[in-house]
């Protein structure tokens, strides 16, 4: 379809959903929900697919496919605005990541009917009794509105060029006079926006079963006059690390295996030392950081496995508190960390007591929405 663009809208940050996992990133089988909604799409040969997300997520996304990824706004509108800048064709197929159980047969109806108005709308009839502000209303002119929607996109962008805030296109292009064409909508198009509503998307196959592993290596050098900082418990206080942060160079390796597990990037990507807000920082706020960045998107942590290289100082009376820290802010139980120490026989920099290295191994599974 050359004269048709479609545009899915994912930009939110599921604050009504409730879980830890924002909705676009379920897991279905091995495509993030956001991705397999826009699969069931590319059937339709549009001329081009543009997803709009946040810019956070964007960077992520497009590790996935190469589609058209615009930056959201503060409101579905100012993301409509944003995706229509976008858009060269005569027409636009808008829809919601979160309507995600695609009835095709309700999409062929819409495309179908492009040329018979400016804006052609899937809708359900009601059969319940219907009250508007605690009074009976006409159910018979009422209607259940739905997405994806398509609308002549010139017409479309005109409608929301204002300050008025309209819950879909229809609305929009209804005030601007343009004309709205109903055809039939679908009772399997149902919209996720509650983590109860998982239940009613029948279309939807659990996550895959399979394990991310990722690798993480870290190595500071001593330095007198400030705390040891290792798995965020003070080790010593009279030397610690040459750093820009706290220098906890475990919790540094645990970081970069995460994100390698997660395909995420590494730690100099998330927090770079060139960055004044991460001087002296915490180490434990990076790590909390990096796993609330994990979990929203699909993933949950199975297990860590550290080694810490070092002649000084002795590391095994520390190792229980240490995994305690871990295991608060990781979200896994103390048995799934496992740390290990061993010197180096007195070689290298390591040998002569000048620093540290620690190696980590995390792994990783998507988070299993249907349990």
């Amino acid at each position: 379809m050359n004269d048709t663009t479609l545009v899915l809208l994912g930009a939110g940050n599921s604050t009504r959903f409730g879980l830890k996992t924002k909705k676009q990133w379920l897991y279905i089988g091995n495509d993030p929900l956001w991705y397999f909604v826009t699969k069931q799409f590319k059937k339709y040969d549009f001329k081009e697919i543009i997803i709009v997300s946040s810019l956070e997520d964007i960077n992520y996304m497009k590790k996935f496919d190469t589609f058209v990824f615009v930056e959201g706004g503060a409101s579905r509108q100012e993301s409509l605005k944003n995706a229509l800048q976008n858009v060269s064709t005569k027409y636009v197929l808008v829809s919601d990541i979160a309507r995600c159980c695609i009835d095709h047969d309700m999409v062929q109806r819409i495309i179908e009917n492009k040329e018979k108005a400016h804006c052609i709308v899937p809708a359900l009839s009601i059969s319940d009794t219907l009250y508007i502000d605690n009074s009976p209303a006409d159910r018979e002119n009422s209607k259940l509105i739905q997405t994806p929607q398509l609308s002549e996109a010139q017409l479309l962008l005109k409608a929301i060029q204002t300050d008025k805030i309209f819950t879909d296109d229809s609305s929009a292009m209804h005030i601007n006079g343009n004309k709205i064409l109903f055809v039939e909508g679908s009772q399997n198009a149902h919209k996720l926006t509650f983590a109860d509503d998982i239940k009613k998307l029948t279309c939807l196959n659990p996550p895959s079963s399979k394990t991310f592993v990722g690798f993480g290596i870290d190595t500071h050098p001593f330095e007198e006059n400030k705390p040891m900082y290792l798995c965020g418990e003070i080790i010593e206080k009279n030397f610690g690390f040459k750093a820009h942060s706290d220098g906890d160079v475990a919790i540094h390796a645990i970081i970069d295996a995460l994100l390698g597990a997660a395909g995420l990037g590494d730690i100099g990507e998330f927090f770079p030392d060139t960055d004044e807000r991460y001087k002296g920082i915490d180490s434990k706020e990076l790590l909390k950081i990096c796993v609330d960045k994990i979990n929203s998107y699909g993933f949950i942590i199975n297990n860590i496995d550290i080694t810490i290289l070092a002649e000084i100082p002795k590391i095994s009376p520390h190792k229980e508190k240490m995994r305690r820290t871990l295991s608060q802010i990781l979200g896994i139980n103390q048995r799934s960390i496992n740390i290990k120490a061993t010197t180096s026989e007195k070689l290298g920099f390591i040998g002569r007591c000048e620093g540290i290295s620690v190696h980590a191994v995390a792994t990783l599974c998507y988070f299993n929405w249907m349990e």
